[in-house]
């Protein structure tokens, strides 16, 4: 493009974004992530080969005019900004009755209940029936996504055919009695089959950075109210038994087989059911989870850094704590995410300085890359010493892909916090690296079983 064309392409998108600020419904922060997603068409548009102003042109048209545009933009950010946007939202979804939604975690429990009574009569020992635990529900809620969604059919087959062709491979390997591949696909299958719901709750737009988020962060609204669910369930539970126990012994038995794997399947369906119907109510406890959980993690990730340094333990780690040490870099990354999503998307960013609880992310990001590469150096020294083994391998891979995640979400949030990138940049990052997550839980579940022997 020359300079002209440049000249006349950055005319036209002034012209364009002065527009979208006549309307009252939007603010310079809104036209700045508005404008980065028009100028990321133009971008495609002109790599296709068309010059700067038709790119334009066609760019708009896509995203439509001034306000069928805001809709859009809210209606893309996961009905983030429906309470600040005065507008008629249209969405292409619908929420589920509570009979609908009945219907599907009943169907689960059901599900989970034949496998177990089928377990008990041929396997004592429960082993095909805990690792496939996660095949008898997962997909059941990925059936209720395709359902409420209003998912093609023709995505709706292709979903169904790559979970059944998972679980049937898994349960056709060979695997040997108490073999550490048996353990890894038992811990990395609910992982691929919870990407699988994934791509259910957005419709099979998997391209969809905005969809993306939307299901990162329907994830982290789905474990609390799961976890909310599961702690009143035991309330209930305990109180049950307590009256109970003392008339009829055998109620102990009855619970524990019955109710309660029933109602932990049941409540995978009612918890997605939940998140969808009081988005309102979650969506302000989101900002106050991250600015309380954020700063007390960046606090314990630095005592752990300095102490593992100073004492020269890292050289040492075990399994259990290199196990602990990564699902701690998970849960960093996981604040960083629900912490962009919890982000009052109408403010207006600032241009320069930056706020405390950026200072804060930053701090334990960066923390958690020196903490991953102790991890990697003492992996790769055992490595070295012991040769590979699948836990191994399945841990290294991982540890490299969190390190290169902490490494650019620590990039941007400096680029961010300088006013050099937008939130958005952050979040395409982290709504980018999902594939990487989703290959790499694949190959652990299905390429390093026949690998190593299955044993």
């Amino acid at each position: 493009m020359n300079v002209n064309s440049l000249d006349s392409l950055e005319t036209r998108i002034g012209e364009w974004r002065a527009a979208v600020l006549r309307g009252r419904a939007v603010d310079e922060g809104d036209a700045d992530e508005l404008e980065a997603h028009l100028r990321e068409q133009v971008a495609d548009l002109e790599t296709a080969g068309l010059s700067g102003d038709e790119a334009f042109l066609i760019a708009v048209r896509r995203l439509g005019q001034v306000d069928q545009l805001t809709a859009e933009f809210a209606r893309e950010h996961g009905d983030r900004l429906w309470k600040q946007l005065s507008l008629t939202r249209q969405d292409d979804t619908r929420q589920p009755s509570l009979l609908v939604m009945l219907g599907f975690a009943f169907a689960a429990a059901v599900i989970l209940q034949v496998a177990r009574v089928i377990a008990e009569s041929t396997d004592g020992t429960f082993t095909w029936f805990i690792r496939d635990t996660s095949i008898f529900v997962l997909p059941v809620l990925a059936a209720y996504f395709a359902f409420s969604k209003r998912m093609p059919w023709r995505r709706v087959v292709a979903l169904a055919a790559v979970v059944a062709a998972l679980a049937i491979a898994v349960n056709l390997y060979p695997f040997v009695e108490g073999a550490s591949t048996d353990l890894l696909v038992s811990i990395h299958l609910p992982i691929a089959l919870w990407f699988a719901v994934g791509a259910a709750y957005v419709g099979g737009e998997l391209r969809s950075s905005a969809r993306r988020m939307d299901f990162l962060r329907f994830t982290g609204e789905w474990a609390i109210y799961y976890t909310l669910i599961a702690l009143g369930g035991a309330v209930l539970v305990s109180l049950t038994l307590l009256v109970l126990t003392p008339i009829s012994p055998e109620a102990t038995d009855v619970v524990s087989r019955w109710i309660v794997p029933s109602g932990a399947a049941g409540a995978v369906i009612v918890a997605a059911w939940l998140v969808e119907a009081k988005k309102s109510i979650i969506e302000n406890l989101a900002p106050v989870l991250t600015a309380i959980f954020t700063p007390l993690f960046a606090i314990m990730l630095v005592v752990s850094a300095v102490a593992y340094t100073v004492s020269g333990v890292w050289r040492d780690f075990d399994r259990e704590l290199l196990a602990g040490f990564d699902l701690l870099l998970l849960v960093v990354v996981a604040l960083v995410v629900y912490g962009i999503s919890a982000r009052d998307a109408t403010k207006r960013p600032e241009r320069k300085g930056t706020g405390m609880m950026d200072v804060i992310r930053l701090c334990a990001v960066v923390v958690a890359v020196i903490l991953d590469a102790l991890v990697l150096a003492s992996m790769f020294a055992r490595v070295g010493e012991l040769g590979f083994t699948a836990n191994r391998v399945a841990a290294l891979g991982l540890n490299i892909i969190l390190i290169v995640n902490l490494i650019g979400t620590a990039w941007l949030l400096v680029r961010q916090m300088a006013g050099r990138a937008p939130t958005v940049r952050l979040e395409r990052w982290q709504t980018g690296y999902l594939p990487v997550f989703a290959a790499w839980v694949v190959f652990v579940v299905l390429a390093l079983p026949p690998i190593f022997g299955f044993a």
